[in-house]
């Protein structure tokens, strides 16, 4: 363990509750070449991050040491944490319904044939479970919501889903901590993933941007949203004047000087009222313009 820990930088701390050997050993084939799989005692990891630690008194794999509590493991790594992510969670078996073992999940047993005679009729009684003799068999007439995630399993539950030939669970290496660098998080930190931080991040400017707009300070979120108010502003006043104009300006007074000019540049069919439309809603953008002249100072207006 003290040659693991030298080694790699990176750690996944598993709970192994319900977990097999050869399951084990079939994650330490999927993960060899990219990371390594420790299971022992608590006492002795314990015992050997201790010493570690006093070994190498500024390292912050102390840490580790709470961590050793339940039926946990270790899996070592200097790789990418999310592709050894993939390989853990991939690996999971299905397994029955044990008396006295608490549901991981909800189950559900659906409707349907059941493959049970007639004479088995009492069993499903005493599960309160609807039923019907079809076939010659007993048929389940709705879903049941059988268990419920956090109860125990009781000897009837299970008994059901065994008749049934159903195994309800599945079980692998369940991620419970992650070491990185000297960094002791929980697991669910890997689900944020580029695309997550992206869009909150887009989401603040959003909202920066529109606090900074409805406060009148200028900010570097707002400034392309002031920029273009501003350009609807000075275009709402040049397109009232007759001896002033700019380049960007000409277009539109081209426009609302002859309208028709501009029904037949999209071509044919349909493309001249989509560019009537367009030119339109631009028009309808010049007349909505004239307020944020209050970004100059102008207070109510004023006359131009």
């Amino acid at each position: 363990m003290k040659t693991l820990m030298s080694t790699y930088s990176k750690c996944f701390i598993v709970d192994i509750d319900n977990v097999g050997s050869m399951q084990i050993q079939s994650t330490r084939l999927a993960l060899r070449g990219s990371a390594e799989v420790l299971m022992g005692k608590n006492t002795m990891m314990r015992k050997c991050i201790r010493e570690f630690v006093e070994e190498n008194p500024d390292t912050p794999i102390a840490q580790l040491e709470d961590c050793c509590r339940g039926n946990v493991g270790f899996v070592f790594t200097n790789g990418d944490l999310g592709a050894v992510r993939e390989i853990l969670e991939s690996n999971v078996r299905p397994a029955p319904a044990r008396v006295g073992a608490i549901a991981p999940t909800d189950v559900i047993v659906p409707k349907g044939p059941t493959g049970c005679d007639p004479g088995q009729t009492a069993f499903f009684q005493t599960l309160q479970i609807a039923t019907k003799i079809a076939k010659g068999q007993i048929e389940m007439t709705t879903d049941t919501h059988l268990i419920s995630a956090g109860e125990k399993v009781t000897a009837s539950q299970a008994a059901l889903l065994q008749k049934l030939s159903i195994e309800p669970f599945t079980y692998g290496m369940t991620l419970v901590k992650v070491y990185d660098s000297g960094s002791l998080f929980d697991a669910k930190v890997l689900d944020i993933t580029d695309e997550v931080l992206t869009a909150k991040f887009i989401a603040a400017l959003n909202t920066i941007s529109k606090l900074s707009l409805a406060l009148n300070i200028p900010t570097e979120a707002s400034v392309t949203h002031s920029v273009a108010n501003a350009f609807k502003a000075i275009l709402a006043v040049t397109v009232e004047l007759e001896n002033y104009t700019f380049d960007k300006a000409e277009i539109y007074k081209a426009y609302l000087a002859d309208p028709s000019a501009f029904a037949g540049s999209g071509g044919g069919g349909g493309g001249g009222e989509a560019a009537v439309e367009e030119e339109a809603a631009v028009e309808e953008e010049v007349e909505e313009a004239p307020p944020a002249v209050d970004m100059f100072g102008g207070g109510d207006g004023g006359d131009y």
